[in-house]
């Protein structure tokens, strides 16, 4: 577990920051070519690859300054320091060599980056249509109970926004959003569980990865209960910081609902409330984020509710 966490954390950091790591990169790659290659020109071809890893993973705009930055230090290791299998300088035969080279390189980078924006865009359409889904039959299912309606979609922006407020990536962003929008139905039929779990199994596609990892947060919410309290510091147990937020964002909407053995909490008192268990029953850092989101509307008012006031 500690070393899944490990690697984890190790993407994570290449990814945040991926732009610096990719010019550190290039310039050791450069520099130990043309420090221990006997043949350079015959390198040239190698850094058609990183070309595409800048457009795959940065898209267009950052694979073609990556390729003008290495045309660039290809041009000045020719003609200031020792030339590529061939004299210093610019001249004829060096620039008709390096110069179809360079336009192709940057074109790759620019043909993969634009194809990657494109599919991203795509995803992003999918990801939209799945989470308006999942909004509406989350809304419908509560609609049978009154005092429940739109409840789960009032955890998930308010879940939501406790997640962004603790810069969590944005893909545990999105699979807190949809745990949220199914804790109620998933904490009570586990059919649910094991149906997320069964039905996606491409990890390369975003909704299979959120479905998949919603289901393991749902899984771990349904006894989160039954192990936090008086007797064990909620920090010290082994839970997702996932799962110490929906159990922030649910308890704080739940006390905002009336039920038939009390009034409904206004919400400042519904935070006092869930602070006064900060610490014990629930994390304190989440308890603290949920503050500072409190007094804006988004982390508050979902879409489907401000769409049932209209």
């Amino acid at each position: 577990m500690a070393q899944q966490r490990l690697v984890e954390r190790a993407k994570l950091f290449f990814f945040r920051h991926f732009e610096r790591i990719f010019v550190l990169l290039l310039v050791f790659a450069m520099v130990a070519i043309h420090t221990f290659v006997e043949q350079k020109f015959a390198f040239l071809s190698f850094y058609y690859l990183p070309m595409i890893l800048a457009g795959f993973y940065g898209g267009r705009r950052f694979a073609v300054l990556a390729g003008l930055f290495v045309v660039a230090l290809v041009l000045f290791y020719q003609y200031v320091v020792q030339g590529l299998d061939m004299l210093p300088g610019f001249y004829g035969d060096a620039l008709l060599a390096l110069v179809p080279w360079a336009g192709f390189l940057i074109l790759t980078g620019y043909v993969v980056g634009t194809l990657a924006e494109q599919r991203e865009a795509r995803l992003g359409d999918v990801k939209n249509a799945y989470l308006a889904t999942l909004e509406l039959l989350t809304y419908h299912i509560e609609s049978t109970e009154r005092t429940q309606q739109g409840h789960s979609n009032r955890v998930a922006d308010v879940a939501v926004a406790i997640g962004r407020e603790l810069e969590l990536p944005e893909e545990d962003v999105e699979n807190l959003r949809v745990a949220a929008l199914l804790h109620e139905v998933g904490t009570r039929d586990q059919r649910l569980l094991r149906l997320l779990s069964r039905s996606v199994t491409d990890s390369s596609v975003p909704v299979a990865r959120w479905m998949r990892g919603a289901a393991e947060i749902i899984g771990e919410y349904g006894h989160y209960y039954e192990i936090v309290g008086e007797d064990w510091d909620i920090e010290a147990l082994p839970l997702p910081v996932t799962v110490k937020i929906l159990a922030v964002a649910d308890a704080f909407e739940t006390l905002q609902m009336a039920t038939p053995v009390r009034a409904a909490f206004p919400k400042w008192s519904a935070l006092e409330e869930v602070e006064k268990g900060a610490g014990k029953t629930f994390a304190q850092d989440a308890v603290h984020a949920l503050r500072s989101v409190a007094g804006r509307p988004e982390a508050t008012g979902s879409a489907m509710q401000q769409l049932k006031v209209v």
